[in-house]
This record gives C-alpha cells, sequence and structure tokens, in this order.
C-alpha cells in the first residue's frame, strides 16, 4: 500500500472515532471559558459575610460549651440570624449551642430557613418555594442530607441549600452552573461522578486525538506544494 492512501485512510478512521468528541471538547471549553467562573460559582446573587465582632466577655467559654457534647471535635462561632452561636462538629454530626450561655438550641425552623434565604440572596427575584429534602439531587453531590432547599424564581433558577442542625448555607446552584456541570461531564468524559479527569475513557480519546493529528501532519507533507512540484518533473 503506497504511504499517502495509508496516510489517508488513518487519517480518515480517526477523524470517524474522535471528531465528535473534538467538537465537544471545543463547544464545552468554549462554554466554560466565556462564562466567568464567578458567575459559575454563583458568588453574584450571595451576600457578603461581613464580620461581626462581640465581646469577649459576653460569650461562653466555647472549649467547655463543646465539652458537653460527646465526641465533639471542633467549634466554631456562627451568627444565626442576629445571634451569636456555637456550632460543635462531633463525628458526622453538628450541634447548635447558644453561645451566650453555652446551651443546646433548636435546630432553625422552615420560617428562620426563610428569613436565612432572603438574607442571603441578594437578586430580585421573589423565594418560591422551601422544602426540606432528604433524598439529595446530584447538583449538591458530596453533601450529607437531609437539606432546606430555598428557590428563588427566574429564568436562571438560583437555589440555596441550607443545613437543618445549623442554619448554615451549605452551597448555591443555578441553570448556568447546572449547565457548567452538564458540559463539564461532557468535556472530562467522566458520566458518573463528573470529578475524574484521568480516566480511561478521556485518555483514550485524548491519545486517539494526538494521533489524528499526527496522521493529518503526515497527510499534508504529501501535499505541500513543493514536493508536489518535485513529483512531475520526475
Amino acid at each position: 500500500m503506497r504511504l499517502p492512501l495509508l496516510a489517508r485512510r488513518i487519517h480518515k478512521w480517526l477523524a470517524l472515532f474522535v471528531g465528535f468528541q473534538v467538537v465537544i471538547w471545543t463547544l464545552s471549553g468554549l462554554y466554560m471559558t466565556a462564562i466567568h467562573i464567578d458567575i459559575i460559582h454563583g458568588d453574584h446573587f450571595i451576600r457578603r459575610s461581613e464580620p461581626r465582632p462581640v465581646g469577649a466577655s459576653l460569650l461562653a467559654d466555647p472549649v467547655a460549651a463543646a465539652r458537653s457534647i460527646p465526641e465533639a471535635e471542633a467549634v466554631k462561632l456562627h451568627w444565626l440570624e442576629d445571634r451569636p452561636t456555637y456550632i460543635v462538629t462531633a463525628g458526622s454530626r453538628k450541634v447548635l449551642l447558644d453561645a451566650r450561655s453555652g446551651s443546646p438550641l433548636p435546630p432553625p425552623d422552615r420560617d428562620q430557613i426563610q428569613r436565612l434565604a432572603n438574607h442571603w440572596f441578594t437578586g430580585d427575584e421573589q423565594l418560591a418555594s422551601i422544602t426540606l429534602i432528604h433524598d439529595l439531587p446530584f447538583e449538591v453531590r458530596g453533601a450529607r442530607g437531609p437539606l432546606w432547599r430555598a428557590e428563588f424564581d427566574g429564568w436562571n433558577k438560583p437555589t440555596l441549600y441550607f443545613s437543618p442542625g445549623t442554619g448554615e448555607l451549605v452551597t448555591r446552584r443555578h441553570e448556568l452552573w447546572r449547565l457548567f456541570d452538564f458540559v463539564w461531564m461532557l468535556h472530562i468524559m467522566d458520566y458518573e461522578e463528573r470529578e475524574n479527569v484521568n480516566n480511561w475513557v478521556l485518555r483514550t480519546f485524548t491519545w486517539a486525538a494526538v494521533a489524528m493529528a499526527l496522521s493529518g501532519a503526515w497527510l499534508l507533507y504529501y501535499h505541500l506544494p513543493k514536493r508536489r512540484r518535485r513529483k512531475a518533473r520526475s
């Protein structure tokens, strides 16, 4: 078989194998670079958390308060609306304490979560629904359920997730993030967890794309004008 014909066939079959994925890489990469990552993260519709100093003499000893919780591992100061609280981490659970007295506090109720959602959200859209969900959607993978889900109106469907035990803002999602997550899956070719950027499918198609480019350069060599004129003279 002549070498130009071999180069053409190799390039053709590699292009058929990897060409569609190359288009996906191009389009998904274009989206991920065109939309600023801060917009994808939803930073534009979350209020910035300003420091709120409080006198130490007004607070209970955090270490002593944490000792009241079995298997306590860490404690931090947290503001729940206008009340200073301690969040004690004990294994897989978090316990809310009154930072002034050190006594346990009940988990935030629906009305408190509604006020927190309206406090954190900076957009003009109205709160559409608040739901305590136990089966978490894929968009909050890695988080522990249950969570309060507060969804706002609007085409972008901004959604805030809150811890039911402490009222902490766990994460936020919106349509641009969801689309980014989808094209990221297509880009890295991890169709299950959408996190592994070194999976065997991606490696296979990457090397196939490299081989396609090399075979294209090989094919181009046989179509260079100087080489074609030399061949015509001979």
